[in-house]
Formats: C-alpha cells, structure tokens, sequence
C-alpha cells in the first residue's frame, strides 16, 4: 500500500478535522484567547492528527503485506481465507466473509470440473479399447486376403491405430504413473517392434530402414517406449523426401545411453527447432503439410518426463535426428556384471 493513496482515501477524515480546527479557532478568537494560545492548541491537534494517521498507515500496511505474502506463498492462491485470521475490524470482517464464500464456491467448482474431466476421460479410454475390436478385426482381414488393396488398407489401418493410441496416451499422459511398468527392456527389440508396428506405412512410402547393433540394456517401460518411437517414425514419414530413409542406432555416453532416430527428410527451420516440442506448434513445415497437429511431439516430451527420459532434437538443413537419453543405474550395472 502506497502512501499517497492512503492519504487519498483519508481525505475525509484530514478535512472534517481541518475544518474543527477553523471552527475552534474562531470560537476562541471570538471569546478573546490570545492567538499564541490558538496557535498552540492548532499545532497539538495536528501532531495528535498527523501521528494518529502515521500510526494507522504503519499497521495496515503491515497488514496488508502479510496478506500479500501469504497469498505469493500459496500454489492455490483461492485458499488463503484457510490461513487467515478473523480480522479485528468490522468492515476486514465483511471482506474476510466474501472471501471465504468465493471459495467454497470455487472448490465447489473445482471439484465438479475434476469429476466431469474423470467421466470423460474414462469415456475417452472405454471408447479407445471398444474401437480396437474392429480395427485389429480389420487387420485380420487384410492379413488373410493379400492384395494391393489391402496392403493400402493396412497402411491406412495403421494411420488410425496410431491416431487411437495418440488419443488414449494424452488421455493417460497425465497420470502415467498408474499406468507404467519399469523394467529392463532390450533397445533392440523395442526399435524393432516399432518397426512392425509401421511395416504398413514404411512400405508404403518405400522407407530404407537401418539399425545398428544395439546389445544396450535400459530400465523403463517398453509400452511407452514404442509409442513414442511409433510418433518419430509417423513424423519422419510425413515430412520425408523421394527416397526416404530411417537409421536408428545407440550409443553410450558416460552414465547415458542414447537411442537416436535419423531421418533423410526435409528437415526442421533452425527458428523451429527450439518449439517443436510445444502443444500445437506446427511450424514452417506444418503449413505445407496440412495434417500436422503438433501433438505427437508434445506427447512424446510429456511422457518423456514422467519416465525421466532426455529427448531433443537435430537439424541442419536436410535430415532430423530425434534423440532418447535413458539414464542407467551404475550399482544395476556392477550387479549384473
């Protein structure tokens, strides 16, 4: 609380006792008091008015930046009236009542909004599992009656399995811990079993895939692993080039080991690069392919974090590489060896 305007909501109050001061003045003008005695009695009455003032200034200010520091300290600012004590003045009282009606109104609030973002959420997860049955049926179907057709189909299947799992992993991003499993998982099958995931959709776009020797073993969970995996190669398939081409090797770096995914295509803007993990950031490249959304890349990051993974990426000119850093445990390590 500044001064001055403490001094503007206290005008009323320096005016009445200004104009006391005029009244009594003339009143013992009138009545024959020396004016040194007027005098006198004027300068105690301001010291007294302007000490009061002072007094009352000092107090509320305390005051108030309490309540300010109170309020910066909490994550849910709506709670303070649950910290707070019963103010001694009547009208901080009126205050203190209407502070805590808003809250219970917002907590109110709040709990419905969890509840309706609950219901909707495990709609979302039911209705995934219950789509699942004809796509996979679908497959089945395809895989039983080879033809050009259905190999396309299958691509486009893929497409739309892809597009569930998106769905049901935001849905889960949130809350991933309840729904993960950690444990040692070999990078080799795991790149692999991304691949058969896309096999459709590689051949398709005829995509020359290259994986190195990988014999590095991680700790984290290999559900989520190919998911994230399954988004990189959906991402370097869109925006690839006429002879498109995915390399994935791993190397070990001090108490990392680093899965990378390298591409041949047309490559991140440098001005991207630092954005691309943002929700719905799509980027120069996003304008010309017009079915980028910006989640895929999010998602990955997201889940990144829950699970203590470093992801980046790299590209100059032509060509992205998007790289995993699993942290490794060196005590697991000496163990095992």
């Amino acid at each position: 609380m500044k001064g001055i305007h403490y001094l503007k909501n206290q005008l009323p109050v320096i005016l009445i006792n200004l104009l006391g001061m005029l009244a009594l003045a003339l009143f013992l003008a009138a009545g024959g008091t020396p004016v040194s005695s007027i005098l006198f009695l004027l300068l105690v009455w301001l010291l007294v008015l302007v000490l009061c003032l002072l007094s009352f200034y000092f107090s509320r200010k305390k005051y108030l930046n309490q309540l300010l520091d109170m309020t910066e300290q909490l994550e849910e600012r709506y709670l303070l009236p649950e910290i707070m004590h019963l103010p001694p003045r009547a009208d901080d009282q009126v205050f203190y009542r209407i502070m805590k009606m808003s809250e219970k109104s917002m907590l109110e609030r709040i709990n419905e909004v969890q509840r309706e973002r609950k219901e909707y959420k495990e709609y979302i997860e039911q209705w995934i599992h219950e789509v699942k049955t004809p796509i996979t049926a679908a497959k089945l179907i395809c895989e039983n009656n080879r033809s050009p057709f259905t190999r396309e189909l299958m691509a486009k299947l893929e497409d739309i399995n892809r597009f569930t799992e998106q769905a049901l992993y935001y849905a889960r991003s949130e809350h991933t811990e309840k729904d993960y499993s950690v444990r040692e998982i070999s990078l080799n099958k795991v790149v692999h079993e991304a691949i058969a995931d896309n096999k459709y959709l590689l051949r398709q776009n005829h995509v020359t895939i290259t994986v190195d020797d990988m014999e590095h073993r991680v700790y984290s969970d290999d559900k989520w692993i190919r998911f994230i995996l399954n988004q990189i190669i959906s991402n370097a398939v869109k925006y690839h080039t006429d002879q498109p081409a995915l390399h994935f090797f791993a190397l070990k770096e001090k108490n990392q080991v680093i899965l990378s995914v390298e591409d041949n295509g047309i490559g991140i803007p440098k001005s991207d690069l630092p954005r691309i993990f943002e929700k719905g950031f799509t980027g120069q490249n996003g304008r010309t392919i017009h079915s980028s959304t910006g989640i895929g890349l999010y998602l990955c990051r997201r889940l990144c974090d829950k699970l203590g993974i470093g992801i980046w990426a790299a590209s100059k000119g032509k060509g992205t590489t998007i790289s995993l850093a699993f942290h490794t445990n060196d005590f697991i390590t000496g163990v095992q060896g």
